[in-house]
């Protein structure tokens, strides 16, 4: 919570909102609910179904199980905070099934939530995406069948369950594809813009991981499916890149999620407003706006080899 509270005071305004996060099943999640609710005031919830992702976790849980899970729902109501994400898919791409608790990162646990908790938004994840840095076997099953690992089975969630409160997050799947496998990416994106609405898609960069994320929104800006694919597969075109539905994508999804009218008309701003932000940018560009290549930190001593002496 320090990092939003620095950078919303270098900015002189509200720029940046936070996550909490929930452990269903966890020992003492509902008290840390609490706690993080009423200290911290975060903005929203995000858990992870198979609990710990690097390791076997004794607490994984199922978004719609009525008595680890549900009780969390109910605790999240409370506090009026009611957008809660959902870590899906991203497995071990050689052999998932070995991650034993694989199946608590597929989707067919959302549907039933959604549907018994609609006052809540449940975002999910890397849009369920399953393989992780493999995107070349979803290719080809994605050719041969029309059908992508999981994301498909998350587009196709609002119509069989009759629910409009699931989104789908982009996350770490389209750094993954959008250079490598740009066939795939626009096949991602526009199927689950097909089944779950373009207003349904929100934007994610995971740029901890993939570093800055412009290069990932001048991907989607410039991303479009191919006429031949559209009439093989039935997907709708993505438009231009400051058309509707990449705008949608972009932000305009995730402010309204939080409350933002992204397209209000500020009134004039006065002119001895400072945005500390772009002073911080200026000077930066001032001093020397390219990056730096410098290492920091210490360097390794290489072992001389002996001194032979004959």
């Amino acid at each position: 919570m320090r990092s939003r509270e620095l950078i919303n005071r270098l900015a002189g305004s509200r720029r940046l909102y936070a996550q909490g996060l929930f452990w269903p099943g966890f020992p003492g999640n509902l008290d840390e609910m609490d706690r993080i609710a009423t200290e911290l005031h975060i903005d929203s919830w995000k858990g992870y179904g198979v609990g710990d992702l690097l390791a076997e976790s004794m607490y994984p849980w199922r978004m719609d199980d009525e008595k680890i899970t549900y009780p969390a729902y109910e605790k999240a109501r409370r506090h009026g905070i009611r957008n809660v994400s959902v870590h899906k898919g991203l497995l071990p791409a050689v052999d998932y099934r070995a991650f034993c608790n694989w199946r608590y990162a597929t989707v067919d646990d959302v549907g039933r939530a959604a549907r018994d908790w609609p006052d809540l938004s449940f975002i999910i994840y890397h849009a369920a995406f399953r393989p992780l840095l493999d995107a070349a076997s979803a290719v080809a099953e994605f050719r041969e069948t029309g059908r992508i690992p999981w994301v498909t089975d998350l587009a196709e969630i609002p119509e069989k369950y009759g629910v409009s409160n699931v989104y789908a997050e982009l996350g770490t799947t389209f750094a993954t594809s959008c250079v490598t496998f740009p066939e795939l990416a626009a096949a991602i994106v526009a199927q689950c813009v097909r089944g779950m609405g373009a207003d349904h898609v929100i934007w994610g960069t995971d740029s901890i991981w993939w570093g800055s994320p412009q290069w990932q929104i001048e991907a989607l800006r410039r991303l479009e499916v191919p006429e031949a694919m559209r009439k093989a597969h039935d997907l709708p075109a993505l438009g231009p890149g400051d058309g509707e539905i990449k705008n949608q994508i972009l932000g305009l999804n995730l402010a309204r999620l939080f409350g933002v009218d992204a397209r209000r008309r500020p009134g004039s701003i006065p002119p001895d407003y400072v945005d500390r932000l772009s002073v911080l940018k200026a000077e930066y560009e001032k001093n020397d706006p390219l990056p730096s290549q410098v290492r920091y930190g210490w360097v390794r001593k290489p072992k001389r080899a002996p001194l032979l002496v004959e």
